[in-house]
């Protein structure tokens, strides 16, 4: 180990430009010789620096395309070489090997490559080689070489350069992100390689993340939390744009993604939709004919519980909503975008963030949920599971009316998103009771019958908003209770998976009740 370890040559080789230019006339003012390859290379010399080709090092030209042109004892001895090690210092004498004190290399974009679409020779093509080798091995020897693998790290070593040399602390660190990164991109490869392969459960799985934001706090002030992101392209609160208000929590990000996953379920082509979110919990979900209107109608199902929640819309802010939104302490609002009305309106409020993310998420794309668990991780499909009208069944001899079952189908997508167990009454495609997360589900029901009786006393209204809705049940009714419940509450129809061994008695419940009852096949069940 040297420390701090001098730095006189460099091999640079870098797919992402950024910063490239004025770092490297930064070296070779300190006196650095450079090292390149290909448009790296091309790119230094436009700019006036003297630069080396590898392949003149090496003494074999570039070839294959590209494929082979680092993988070599002259290159890799250089990075590798124990400089307190005679035998090593004996073999690079011998063999003519020149030390590299730094290694400079990002890699081909394969993530980008992948996120942009391209068919899977183009992938093939932007699987780096020899650029995680290298890294590996400057990053083995980081007690004398010190490798960078990000453009956001060269301010910090032409700070190091300025006492001398490089500390073995600096080198280590960077050490530790240049593994980070080349894990990170195998995960990325393996990862895309078992879903073009259709290997649904690989003997081996990777994941990775990219640190975005640490946080004050996780969940609850002692534990330390942080946020990564995965490179894809999906829009969200990892792909925001924050236009004002503090930075996000733990418990914010959370919850934000749960509002907006939801609130992309609607379609904008179908009409404004907007979800209030607390706790992952939906309190209110609404369509409208205007943004304004759908707020309105999701605020009205849970007003004590959307104090302090989050708000998610499926189509652009406007000027009115936000006002209406104001009215009360927000945490999160986001949306696709925002006018300037409803940004100036928002402006007042300091505290309030606004994100807007350019799009909606596709509620049908495959993705990966990953939980951990002691000693080890729970991997499976995100639920993108939709019904359409051609997967229903209606059982009872009373058929849901055209309205019953537009609601059927809103309150259906809506269950989708509260934790289990779910019970979600709705009418003129609004919630108006959720009963999420007890332990049974007549509890469910009883609660979410419970608070829209609440609701209608607060609005003044003669009757409680659950009568003359409809209901939807995450999972099956295991006994009659919890359907009577809801047409005790005033629900006329009821759509569920079906499946349990009681269904004939649970049919027949409805039947006495006086309910409609369609089964969709499917369960969704959130934990």
């Amino acid at each position: 180990m040297q420390d701090p370890a001098p730095l006189t040559r460099a091999l640079i080789s870098v797919s992402d430009k950024t910063g490239l230019v004025d770092f490297a006339q930064a070296l070779a003012a300190r006196g650095v010789e450079l090292l390149s390859t290909g448009g790296t290379a091309t790119a230094l010399r436009e700019a006036g620096l003297a630069v080396r080709d590898v392949s003149e090092v090496t003494g074999f030209p570039e070839m294959m395309d590209g494929r082979v042109k680092t993988l070599h004892p002259m290159v890799h001895g250089g990075l590798l070489a124990l400089r307190d090690n005679p035998d090593h210092l004996a073999a690079m004498d011998e063999h003519g090997i020149g030390a590299i004190d730094l290694l400079v290399v990002n890699l081909y974009p394969f993530e980008a490559t992948v996120a942009a679409g391209a068919d899977y020779d183009t992938c093939i093509e932007n699987i780096d080689i020899g650029g995680p080798a290298m890294i590996r091995a400057a990053a083995k020897n980081h007690g004398a070489v010190t490798v960078l693998t990000d453009p956001a790290q060269y301010e910090g070593l032409l700070e190091e350069l300025g006492s001398g040399g490089t500390s073995f602390a600096f080198r280590q660190r960077m050490a530790q992100a240049a593994y980070a990164r080349t894990a990170a991109y195998d995960a990325a490869v393996s990862g895309w390689m078992a879903k073009a392969a259709r290997i649904e459960t690989p003997p081996h799985r990777a994941f990775a993340g990219s640190l975005a934001q640490e946080m004050r706090y996780g969940e609850n002030p002692h534990q330390k939390a942080a946020f990564y992101l995965d490179r894809s392209a999906r829009p969200g609160v990892a792909t925001a744009t924050q236009h004002q208000g503090k930075a996000l929590s733990y418990n914010n990000i959370n919850d934000t993604d749960a509002a907006f996953e939801l609130v992309a379920e609607f379609s904008p082509a179908d009409g404004p939709a907007v979800a209030v979110i607390k706790h992952a919990n939906p309190c209110g979900v609404a369509r409208g004919e205007t943004l304004l209107s759908a707020y309105r109608a999701a605020f009205d199902c849970d007003r004590t519980s959307a104090f302090g929640g989050i708000i998610a819309l499926n189509q652009m802010l406007d000027g009115p909503t936000a006002e209406e939104i104001v009215q009360i302490f927000t945490e999160v609002v986001i949306a696709p975008n925002a006018d300037d009305d409803a940004k100036a309106v928002f402006a007042a409020k300091k505290n309030l963030r606004l994100l807007t993310t350019g799009g909606l998420p596709d509620p049908a794309v495959p993705m990966i949920s990953v939980k951990q668990v002691a000693g080890g991780l729970l991997v499976q499909d995100k639920d993108t599971g939709r019904v359409t009208e051609d997967d229903l069944r209606v059982v009872t001899k009373r058929s849901p009316s055209a309205a019953e079952m537009a609601d059927l189908r809103f309150a259906w997508s809506v269950a989708k998103h509260v934790k289990s167990n779910a019970i979600v009454y709705a009418k003129d495609s609004a919630t108006v009771g959720i009963g999420a997360g007890q332990m049974s589900r007549v509890d469910s029901s009883t609660i979410a019958a419970l608070k829209a009786g609440r609701m209608g006393t607060e609005l003044g209204l003669s009757a409680s908003p659950a009568v003359g809705s409809v209901v939807a049940s995450d999972a099956f009714f295991p006994f009659a209770d919890g359907l009577l419940a809801a047409a005790e509450a005033g629900a006329t129809a009821v759509i569920q998976p079906g499946g349990s061994m009681r269904d004939d008695e649970v049919i027949a419940a409805a039947e006495e009740a006086g309910l409609a009852m369609v089964l969709t096949g499917m369960r969704h069940f959130r934990h």
